[in-house]
């Protein structure tokens, strides 16, 4: 009797499973993770950025443009082919005329690559442009 008592007791422990510290444990990753992202973004894109002393820190606007050291571009981290690229533009141009971009170019780029892309912003009247740069650390 005392058995039968016994083993219906650690059936019906068994039987509840508490999902509540599995919750919390995946909440606490999908932080870490949405944290890390961009972190982990910026370094795929392996983009040297060169460096000045007097940056105004400009955030990014609507458009960033990333210009690699081996001439590729991409759209708000999305590789393109130039023409590609001049499609979009227009697209989200037509969409938002007021549309901001920020051009991050490899230091190692070449200066031809930079032109295109300044080029092609103002043949589809996007004035408002700006460099992304790191702010080098004073000695």
């Amino acid at each position: 009797m005392k058995n039968e008592t016994q083993n219906s007791l650690e059936d019906q422990s068994f039987s509840d499973i508490n999902i509540t510290p599995f919750v919390d444990v995946v909440l606490v990753l999908l932080v870490i993770f949405m944290v890390a992202a961009p972190v982990m973004i910026n370094n795929h894109f392996l983009i040297n950025l060169p460096t000045s002393k007097n940056s105004d820190g400009a955030t990014k606007s609507t458009l960033t443009i990333y210009i690699y050291q081996s001439g590729q571009y991409s759209l708000n981290g999305k590789l393109m082919t130039e023409q590609d690229l001049e499609n979009e533009i227009k697209s989200i141009r037509k969409d938002n005329p007021s549309v901001q971009a920020v051009i991050a170019a490899d230091k190692k780029s070449e200066h031809g690559y930079v032109i295109k892309i300044i080029d092609l912003l103002k043949s589809n009247q996007i004035e408002n442009f700006a460099f992304e740069m790191e702010k080098s650390v004073r000695e």
